[in-house]
């Protein structure tokens, strides 16, 4: 894993400085610009609202103000892929003149509403082959913005597991089926399994209680451990995905660090937040004029590995020197 490249661990932001505003309205005399945002989680998620935070900031260090010449109007997926549909459309009939989406589900929904409506996107695999634009470079259409990892970026999540916990024969990988890229990245996991010496087993995340269940089966037998895939189901149900793996003692890796700040043992993935400050940027291009067709997705430029030393020391795991983040600063 020496590839990858380590930050600390940082705590996240709170308070109302991250809250998401429902509407605001320009101040007399002010032309007022109006941005949707659909999100595909739950308003009170503190990821969430630390994301929205450093996406405000950006927008406001390049004179976006909401209360003065921007409005916003979020909606919220709750996780519930059967009616994005519905929710974009609902989003796009208040007419804006952007919208900042998160993941493939939601810009896909947004895009079967409208195919003119400006789109940036953050945190999707793989737009091409899921059809969102024609190509990194020229995404020819009416969305572009930052990718989450490519297909191949899973498998280090297995990689990074085993190095933390050698003895591992076993790893399920919670994921939701429902999302066409979870199944390439469950591929990108696999294409290392061999290799390690793992044996892989696919645990749904769409009903709480049906991987509750099989987890608790999986965690019966020895050397075992989960990996956690990015979705929306997986962040409404973190608590519980968090409560499982320590109370039957699997070792587990999480793409975001909020689980681990939540108790979990490891994540390792994009920074999030740095790809909300450079979508500001991208909406800003689109409100002064320039086309998504024309703006190239970019890839992450920032990766982080995130330790709860605690739970490696409850699980009793030794941190190889590989693993380990920066010290605290």
């Amino acid at each position: 894993m020496s590839d990858m490249r380590r930050r600390d661990f940082i705590t996240l932001l709170g308070g109302a400085a991250a809250a998401w505003p429902l509407t605001a309205w320009a101040q007399q005399g002010e032309r007022m610009r109006r941005i949707g945002v659909f999100m595909p989680g739950v308003a009170d998620d503190s990821e969430y609202q630390a994301d929205n935070a450093a996406f405000l900031q950006a927008l406001g260090e390049l004179g976006w103000m909401v209360g003065r010449n921007l409005r916003i109007d979020y909606r919220w997926g709750a996780g519930d892929v059967e009616h994005y549909r519905d929710i974009a459309a609902e989003l796009l009939s208040l007419a804006p003149d952007a919208v900042l989406a998160q993941g493939y589900a939601t810009v896909s929904a947004l895009q079967k509403a409208s195919r003119s409506v400006p789109i940036v996107f953050v945190s999707v695999v793989d737009p091409v082959g899921g059809g969102l634009v024609a190509s990194l470079a020229r995404p020819g259409g009416n969305a572009t913005g930052f990718l989450l990892s490519e297909f191949g970026f899973s498998g280090k999540w297995l990689e990074l597991l085993k190095e933390i916990a050698p003895t591992l024969t076993r790893v399920a990988v919670v994921r939701d089926q429902a999302i066409a890229s979870q199944i390439g990245m469950f591929g990108g996991i696999q294409s290392v399994a061999p290799s390690l010496g793992v044996e892989l087993r696919p645990i749904d995340v769409r009903d709480a209680g049906e991987m509750e269940r099989a987890i608790v089966a999986f965690a019966s037998e020895p050397t075992g451990g989960l990996i956690v895939t990015p979705s929306a189901q997986a962040r409404r149900f973190r608590e519980l995905i968090v409560t499982l793996a320590a109370n039957h003692r699997l070792p587990a890796v999480y793409s975001s660090r909020l689980e681990v700040v939540s108790g979990g043992l490891i994540s390792y993935g994009p920074d999030g937040i740095d790809q909300y400050r450079r979508a500001a940027g991208y909406v800003d291009r689109i409100l002064k004029g320039e086309k998504p067709a024309d703006l190239p997705v970019q890839t992450p430029t920032k990766y982080e590995t995130v330790i709860n030393l605690k739970t490696a020391r409850a699980l009793g795991l030794t941190i190889p020197p590989s693993c380990s983040p920066a010290p605290t600063r």
